[in-house]
């Protein structure tokens, strides 16, 4: 194990993700691929201790996510005592299965704040890209939200099926009164990888969607927050992972297996602890999985003498694993990585002006079961 190169503070950000099961089939959805491995889920008592161990470590920030977090039954029981504890609460739906009852009981519960998703401007491609007929029924919720005086936040995942929308998805976001939209590049992991042919946008639309971007932002500056986050790829440098590994940031998945990112149970060799089995105490300062990547002292070249080593800590360790086959290697976003040929051969794709003739795939158990194997 690595020893961390400065003292541990504390996490800042729990993320709860209470189920992996989801209404919705989304192409380009964060779960991971074998997500149907892992059907078991919490239950609500230690739901309850995870958020009484998180705030004892000091975490001031919950959110509940998924899948769909909508279809546990015991949602506001749990933000209800996330709210008592003293976190500030969010909300990460796709509006799915969302009622005027339900929002009532989180009202009363005290929630903080929902962050509501759309995948397009449009109910051909919003229903396309989700394989349901959900468009109208989110622009209901988004009313509702509204209506009951929780700031409106959407966020929207951006890619080459909508990103010649960006305008439009801009002023429907307008229309709906959101105060912060979050136009979110899709970044290429789990299911999004599988489809990244048909998802990467070229430079000149990448280009485009931002100067289109910067208009809006000008033009509503006064009522609405636009964040337009660029794909990894294209931007040309590597990101710290999550601020830093192990560094704000706590994830709990639905089966209780804790990470400090959403995909890092796809690395190999980590033992990466349960909640059922271990304190978060113990999960933060001192297991293996959480201790591994901290700091510089794991890093190899050309990452161990680089002066921005400190600024990025080598990159994503995931995404090292899925271009370079080891995640102990410069992310290959870098163009220092011996690997950045992988990048640069899937921007190179994403410049043809064929569409490709790979099926989609969407997320759904069937599909996880097939290609984990277990089909």
């Amino acid at each position: 194990m690595n020893a961390p190169a400065a003292p541990i503070g504390p996490p800042m950000w729990l993320l709860a993700e209470v189920t992996y099961r989801c209404p919705l089939h989304c192409v380009f959805c964060y779960n991971p691929v074998d997500f149907a491995r892992h059907e078991d889920e919490l239950s609500t008592d230690d739901w309850l201790r995870v958020l009484h161990e998180g705030r004892e470590l000091g975490a001031v920030q919950c959110g509940f996510s998924g899948g769909e977090p909508l279809l546990r039954d015991d949602l506001e029981v749990l933000i209800a005592e996330a709210r008592r504890l003293g976190y500030y609460t969010n909300l990460i739906t796709s509006g799915v299965g969302l009622t005027e009852a339900r929002l009532d009981a989180f009202k009363a519960a005290g929630l903080d704040h929902i962050q509501l998703s759309f995948q397009d401007s449009s109910r051909e491609i919003n229903d396309f890209l989700t394989h349901t007929r959900t468009f109208e029924l989110k622009q209901r919720v988004g009313e509702m939200i509204k209506a009951r005086g929780w700031p409106m936040v959407m966020n929207v995942v951006i890619h080459r099926l909508n990103i010649e929308h960006i305008g439009r998805i801009i002023e429907m976001a307008d229309a709906l009164g959101a105060e912060y939209l979050e136009l979110a590049n899709a970044q290429y992991y789990s299911w999004a990888l599988l489809n990244r042919d048909q998802l990467m946008p070229s430079r000149e639309q990448l280009r485009r969607a931002e100067a289109v971007t910067d208009e809006w932002k000008a033009r509503l500056a006064e009522r609405m927050r636009i964040l337009f986050v660029v794909p990894d790829y294209h931007e040309g440098k590597p990101k710290k992972c999550m601020n830093g590994w192990g560094n704000v940031f706590l994830t709990v998945t639905p089966d209780g297996t804790a990470q400090p990112c959403h995909t890092a149970r796809m690395l190999p060799g980590l033992d990466f602890p349960n909640v059922q089995e271990h304190s978060l105490r113990h999960v933060w300062f001192e297991s293996e999985g959480f201790n591994h990547y901290r700091g510089t002292g794991w890093m190899k070249e050309p990452c161990a003498s680089c002066e921005d080593k400190e600024k990025d800590y080598g990159g994503c360790r995931c995404q090292a694993y899925l271009l370079a086959a080891d995640p102990d290697a410069a992310d290959p976003v870098c163009p220092k990585s011996p690997h950045h040929e992988h990048v640069a051969a899937a921007l190179e794709q994403a410049e043809t002006a064929a569409p490709s003739t790979k099926p989609l795939i969407f997320r759904d158990p069937k599909e996880s079961r097939r290609l984990c194997g277990q089909d």
